[in-house]
């Protein structure tokens, strides 16, 4: 097998396609140049160069193994700095899971920051609901997760980065929106509700259920996705509970209601990951999430714009 060493002499060669004025480059003397070329060409079981006393040219052979060697000897060059930026979370890959919903309000802000803290990290993105992103990361297939509790905080560490209000989407025009007040369950009496699944949005379900009295007979539809919600209050199929972040899908045709009895942080979501996981590049992003600015706060209630503000 040749060695490193004689490819990167080979490749000075090449280049020069001159014995002297390669061994001039290397700092060392022509002889012993020549016997590493001839060397690593009977290693090989090929001839790289054609030479006698008037020039040097590359063969075939030569010149394909020129390009193979400079792959070679750059990937050797760039192998320790690799290793070392990855042990100390610089490079590699960081794998993310998501909610839809978080896919609007924060994720963007939050890949912005890594982007521009960890710029030679890949960040590997799989939407998810809670519980599944919660199994990913006790399995090891994530690295971070964006979930909403409650979750076992004797497997997962985790860190607060939204909390916002929930409220009402109805359809611009509806009665609702000429109330000018926060609307109550006696409002909502008859009025076609479009609901968070129970299972796969628990979560938002347990905190309508805890908020209104629903009669489960106004149901018309039940759904997982606030994005889904919110194009069916759109389309005029009813009305919808969905987070504060929700204006930031600037779906025409909706207007976004305060709900009695909700608080500006009663819809939480977390940063979460295992406490078990070795990624250093995890590592590195959590000293990012711990000291973020402005553009992610731990607490982030979505103030009401002018045309969602109580009359």
């Amino acid at each position: 097998m040749f060695t490193l060493d004689q490819a990167r002499n080979f490749i000075v060669v090449a280049e020069e396609l001159h014995f002297g004025r390669a061994a001039q480059r290397l700092r060392m003397t022509q002889p012993p140049l020549s016997r590493q070329i001839q060397k690593l060409e009977r290693t090989l079981g090929v001839e790289l160069l054609e030479r006698d006393n008037r020039h040097v040219a590359l063969t075939a052979a030569g010149r394909a193994f020129l390009v193979e060697a400079r792959k070679l000897v750059v990937a050797a060059d760039r192998a320790p700095l690799t290793a070392r930026r990855i042990a100390a979370g610089r490079a590699g890959t960081l794998r993310i899971g998501f909610t839809a919903a978080s896919g609007f309000s924060l994720l963007g802000p939050l890949l912005a920051e890594i982007g521009a803290a960890l710029p030679d990290v890949d960040v590997d993105l799989q939407e998810l609901v809670t519980h599944q992103q919660l199994q990913a990361l006790q399995d090891g297939d994530l690295d971070l997760g964006l979930v909403r509790p409650l979750f076992d905080t004797a497997v997962f560490d985790s860190r607060l980065l939204l909390a916002e209000n929930l409220c009402v989407a109805a359809p611009s025009g509806h009665a609702l929106t000429a109330l000018g007040r926060p609307v109550t369950s006696a409002d909502l009496t008859d009025i076609p509700l479009i609901m968070h699944s129970p299972t796969t949005a628990r979560y938002f379900y347990d905190h309508v259920v805890r908020l209104v009295e629903v009669e489960h007979r106004n149901v018309v539809h039940t759904v997982s996705q606030v994005v889904t919600m919110v194009a069916l209050v759109a389309a005029g199929h009813g009305v919808a509970f969905v987070p504060g972040s929700a204006r930031r899908l600037g779906l025409e045709g909706v207007r976004y209601l305060p709900l009695a009895g909700s608080t500006p942080e009663a819809v939480q979501l977390h940063a979460a990951w295992n406490r078990e996981v070795q990624n250093p590049v995890l590592h590195r992003l959590l000293e990012l999430v711990r000291s973020l600015g402005n553009d992610l706060p731990p607490h982030a209630p979505v103030i009401p714009t002018e045309h969602d503000a109580i009359p």
